[in-house]
């Protein structure tokens, strides 16, 4: 999971390391613990990051891959 949010972090310009990924879901973890009501929020920001690091690796994988439709 984490290779996955690296790479679509790149292809957006941002890089982090893991430790540093490591560190903000740590982070996040003791927010959610110590306020339980801003699981929602943590859990729905994650959700359209994560949506949209997929989408943007999809869509670089389907313009890297040849076009076959209408080639003999």
């Amino acid at each position: 999971m984490t290779d996955v949010v690296e790479k679509g972090l790149k292809r957006i310009g941002i890089t982090m390391s893991k430790p540093v990924l490591g560190i903000l879901c740590i982070i996040f973890g003791v927010i959610v613990l110590v306020i339980p009501q801003s699981l929602a929020i943590i859990v729905g920001i994650f959700l359209l990051i994560e949506g949209v690091l997929l989408l943007t690796e999809y869509a670089e994988l389907t313009r890297q891959q040849p076009s076959t439709s209408g080639q003999s």
